[in-house]
């Protein structure tokens, strides 16, 4: 079912479900992406990268983009755009302090975002798919849609936040451009490590993804997340292959397979360190 909301605001809301779909156009609007199920292959600005249920992508307004779905079952997805004011008037108020808003000295400022993929869970989780049920349901009053919108900024400037701005801060340069610079490159190997995690990838590829020298992303890397890649690799295939046993009916080992382990003895050995139970009790346990 595909339906869209645009409020009076300009605030809008596409919800879709669909096997097949290609999408090429200039992105009007900030806009917040999510796939509820499958995924989502995006191009933003010629870079690439898959979206899937533990995250969203964030696009600014003004940027080329365009995505592509093609899957045997329905993908289900969800993109939240943003009016001008609507965001602006956000950015303004969270950014400021209170007697700057109530002088009406600052100059508003549009914000700019930095668009990657972050990690669709928590508050943020609960929130949009709590909207989305919503409006499944038919919900058509503009005042509650606007404070569930308002809810979804104040959650990703929290996740911003910590994605970001505290990760800036973990870096042991000194100049802020170089910090910066050096977190976007490490943004690109995170990109490029959750898009093809289920492929056979080596440090060399996901350093040149990066623009970065082996030892340099290992060592920013581990400054910026407090793990290695491989250590991120790893956490991102037992959370998929969890989610995998919760929702599907695939078997263990076309789990083994689907999420990029060549082992399933070592998949379930790492598998049980992490979560304290076998898949297949997990499983179970889901199942009752």
């Amino acid at each position: 079912m595909r339906y869209v909301k645009e409020l009076s605001n300009k605030n809008k809301i596409v919800s879709d479900s669909t096997c097949e779909a290609l999408y090429e156009q200039q992105n009007e609007a900030y806009t917040i992406k999510f796939v509820f199920n499958g995924e989502e292959t995006c191009e933003i600005n010629k870079r690439k990268f898959n979206i899937y249920p533990d995250t969203f992508a964030v696009v600014n307004a003004g940027s080329n983009f365009s995505s592509k779905i093609d899957s045997i079952n329905p993908v289900n997805t969800f993109a939240v755009s943003f009016g001008e004011s609507f965001i602006s008037d956000f950015h303004h108020s969270f950014s400021y302090s209170e007697e700057n808003l109530l002088d009406g000295k600052e100059a508003i400022k549009m914000p700019d975002f930095m668009e990657s993929l972050y990690p669709f869970a928590g508050d943020m989780r609960f929130n949009v798919l709590h909207l989305k049920n919503q409006l499944d349901k038919g919900l058509k009053d503009e005042m509650l849609i606007n404070e569930y919108l308002y809810h979804c900024l104040l959650n990703y400037y929290k996740i911003y936040d910590k994605e970001v701005v505290q990760k800036l801060d973990k870096l042991s340069f000194i100049k802020t451009k170089t910090r910066q610079e050096v977190l976007k490159r490490l943004t690109l190997a995170k990109e490029y490590i959750s898009s093809n995690y289920n492929q056979n990838i080596t440090l060399e590829q996901i350093a040149e993804q990066a623009c970065l020298s082996v030892n340099h992303l290992l060592r920013t890397f581990k400054e910026a997340y407090e793990i290695s890649p491989y250590q991120f690799l790893m956490q991102l295939r037992l959370n998929r292959a969890k989610k995998l046993l919760q929702t599907t009916s695939y078997s263990l080992n076309e789990i083994v397979g689907l999420v990029g382990f060549e082992c399933p003895s070592s998949f379930i050995r790492l598998f049980k360190h992490t979560f304290n139970i076998t898949p297949l009790k997990y499983k179970k346990s889901r199942l009752n």
